[in-house]
């Protein structure tokens, strides 16, 4: 099959826009411990796409910012501590799902305090990041895995 380029791309006729759906942003941070690893969490059954692997993270509240909603979210669900100033941006996702449009920054943190704990029944693993397509995942996560493994 041939790879069509951005020109080519535009002489086809336009996609049909999923207009209405809201947009929820959902801020994600790909932790890297001193081996170079990422930590991903399985999302525990009974939520939704129970099973799948994902990068820490969660939605950002109203009035927050997506580095204090990750501060936030990565005490609640590792228990661990983290600052505004750990966090640097590296990408990003734009997902259109079947009722709502994700939008995801991406971020890479290297320092934290304390250890990883899965305190909401998620199992955690540490990954090299070339072995994180081996993880079935959301498909609005599988963009941020080529970000990481070209900017890690």
């Amino acid at each position: 099959m041939k790879k069509m380029n951005c020109t080519e791309a535009l002489a086809l006729p336009r996609p049909d826009h999923p207009a209405g759906l809201p947009v929820v942003l959902v801020a994600a941070v790909a932790l890297v411990n001193a081996k170079g690893h990422v930590l991903l969490a399985q999302r525990p059954e009974g939520k939704s796409m129970a099973g799948l692997w994902e990068f820490p993270g969660g939605k950002v509240q109203p009035g927050e910012t997506p580095e204090y909603a990750l501060m936030r979210e990565l005490e609640e669900e590792l228990g661990i501590e983290t600052r505004e100033c750990c966090f640097s941006p590296i990408g990003f996702a734009s997902h259109s799902y079947d009722d709502f449009h994700l939008l995801m920054p991406l971020f890479v943190c290297r320092a934290w305090r304390g250890e990883p704990q899965p305190l909401e029944a998620q199992a955690l693993v540490w990954v090299a990041p070339q072995d994180l397509y081996d993880y079935p995942m959301p498909e609005a996560d599988i963009p941020l895995v080529y970000q990481i493994r070209d900017r890690l």
